[in-house]
C-alpha cells in the first residue's frame, strides 16, 4: 500500500511537537504557562450559547453548501462596517479559516505551482499548499528589522509558476501590521503579474497603538483578484466552533471553491447559528478585546526586554510576539524548560520558530509567544523564560 508523495512531504505541526513533554511535566506536578498556541482564555460571548440554545428546529439538517443565509448576511454587514463591499453571495462559509485556505489552494494550484509569502509565516500554509501539490516561495524578513518585508524582494521571487501572494495581516507569528500603503503596494505587485492576492485577516481587529484596521478589501480597484480569509476563532474567542469564510468578488474563484464545498456538503448548522449572533455583537466588544490584548502585549514585551542579548521588537497587532534569544537552539532550550527546569514548581512553554520558516537553518534561535493569558501570567511566563535561560546557559 502507498502513501502519496505530497503527504510524505508534509511535517507534523511544530506548534504541538512538545506536547508530550509538557504532559509529562504536568504529571510531575509542574504548572506550565502555555504560551505556545493561540488559544485565547477570554470567554466566548454568551450570545453564541444563547443562539444555539434558542434553536428549535426538530431536525438539525444540512445547511446550504455556501453557508446559512443568516450568517452570510451577518458577515456582509460586518464587512460593510469597515467600508468593505461584500454581498452575501460573495461569501462562502467554511469549517474555520483552515478549510478556507485549503479550498483556495486546491482551486488555484496545479502540481509545481507556487505561492509567495513573507517568512516567518503561519505554519499550516505548508500543509495546505503542499497538499494541493504546490510549493511556498519565501521572502525572508529579519527580527532586527521588525520582520518587515521588502516589496522589491517579493517581486524578485515571482516566477512563471507563481499563482498567488498570501499575506497575514495582522501577522502570525510576527504580529506585524501592514499599513494601507503596504497593502496597496503588495496588491499592485499581484496585479502587475496577474496573481491572486490572498489576505488572511483573522486578527483584523487586533491592531494596537491607536492605529486603524487595514484590509485588502478596502481597495476596490483590486477586487478582481483579492480573496479574503476570515474566521470567528480569534476575534470572538471561539476556536472550537470552526466557522470561517472565504470572501471574494471574483466569480471564478467562488464558483470553483463551491465545487469543493458541495463535496463536503455543509458546515455545522448550530455553529453557524451561533456565529451569526457573534457578528451582530456591539462594536464596543472589539475595543474591549483589543485593549485587553494590547495590555498583555505590553506586559510580556516589558518582561522580555529584561533578557540580556534578546532581539525583540514590539508587535503592532494580532496576539503574538517573536523574539531572537541568545541561545544556539531554542528547541533544546525548550526541552530543558520542560524536563529539567522549574521555579517554585512552575515552568513555561513557547513555540520554537524554526517551523515558521521555509529556508533551512533559519529560526533556530527564535521563539513565538502567544499572549493568550492575563497580563500577570504573561509577565510570569516571560520571567520564567529569563530565569530558565540563566540556568540553561550556566550549564555550558
Amino acid at each position: 500500500m502507498n502513501i502519496s508523495e505530497r503527504m510524505l512531504k508534509i511535517e507534523h505541526s511544530p506548534i504541538r511537537k512538545f506536547n508530550k513533554y509538557a504532559l509529562e511535566a504536568q504529571e510531575r506536578g509542574i504548572r506550565i504557562y502555555r504560551l505556545n498556541i493561540g488559544q485565547p482564555d477570554i470567554a466566548t460571548p454568551q450570545c453564541f450559547m444563547d443562539a444555539v440554545k434558542d434553536f428549535d428546529d426538530k431536525v438539525i439538517a444540512y445547511s446550504e453548501s455556501g453557508g446559512e443565509a443568516v450568517l452570510q448576511k451577518a458577515i456582509s454587514k460586518y464587512f460593510a462596517g469597515y467600508g468593505i463591499d461584500f454581498k452575501p453571495d460573495d461569501i462562502m462559509v467554511t469549517n474555520g479559516g483552515s478549510e478556507a485556505l485549503s479550498m483556495i489552494f486546491t482551486s488555484i494550484l496545479d502540481p509545481g505551482d507556487n505561492v509567495i509569502t513573507a517568512e516567518p509565516y503561519y505554519t499550516n500554509y505548508n500543509t495546505f499548499v503542499t497538499a494541493a501539490g504546490g510549493d511556498i516561495v519565501p521572502v525572508t524578513t529579519r527580527a532586527e528589522e521588525g520582520y518587515k518585508a521588502d516589496p522589491s524582494l517579493i517581486e524578485k521571487a515571482i516566477n512563471d509558476r507563481t499563482r498567488a501572494i498570501i499575506c497575514t495581516n495582522p501577522g502570525n507569528p510576527t504580529g506585524r501590521v501592514l499599513s494601507l500603503e503596504d497593502v496597496k503596494t503588495i496588491a499592485e505587485i499581484a496585479k502587475k503579474y496577474d496573481l491572486w492576492m490572498i489576505a488572511d485577516e483573522v486578527y483584523r481587529e487586533f491592531v494596537f497603538d491607536g492605529n486603524k484596521v487595514t484590509s485588502f478589501g478596502m481597495l476596490p480597484e483590486f477586487s478582481d483578484r483579492v480573496i479574503i480569509v476570515d474566521s470567528i476563532s480569534k476575534r470572538f474567542s471561539a476556536c472550537g466552533a470552526r466557522v470561517g469564510c472565504i470572501a471574494s468578488k471574483n466569480p471564478q474563484i467562488m464558483d470553483n471553491v463551491m465545487k469543493i464545498a458541495q463535496g463536503r456538503l455543509s458546515c455545522p448548522t448550530l455553529d453557524q447559528i451561533g456565529a451569526a449572533a457573534l457578528y451582530g455583537i456591539e462594536h464596543s466588544y472589539y475595543d474591549e478585546m483589543k485593549n485587553e490584548y494590547e495590555s498583555r502585549r505590553d506586559a510580556v514585551y516589558e518582561e522580555l526586554s529584561k533578557i540580556p542579548g534578546i532581539v525583540c521588537k514590539k508587535p503592532g497587532g494580532s496576539f503574538y510576539i517573536m523574539a531572537k534569544l541568545p541561545v544556539d537552539n531554542v528547541e533544546d532550550f525548550l526541552m530543558f524548560l520542560l524536563t529539567e527546569f522549574d521555579d517554585n514548581g512552575e515552568t513555561v512553554m513557547f513555540s520554537p520558530a524554526e517551523g515558521f520558516y521555509a529556508t533551512p537553518g533559519l529560526g533556530k534561535d527564535e521563539i513565538r509567544i502567544a499572549y493568550v493569558l492575563n497580563s500577570d501570567d504573561m509577565r510570569r511566563g516571560a520571567e520564567l523564560i529569563r530565569l530558565g535561560m540563566e540556568k540553561y546557559n550556566a550549564r555550558r
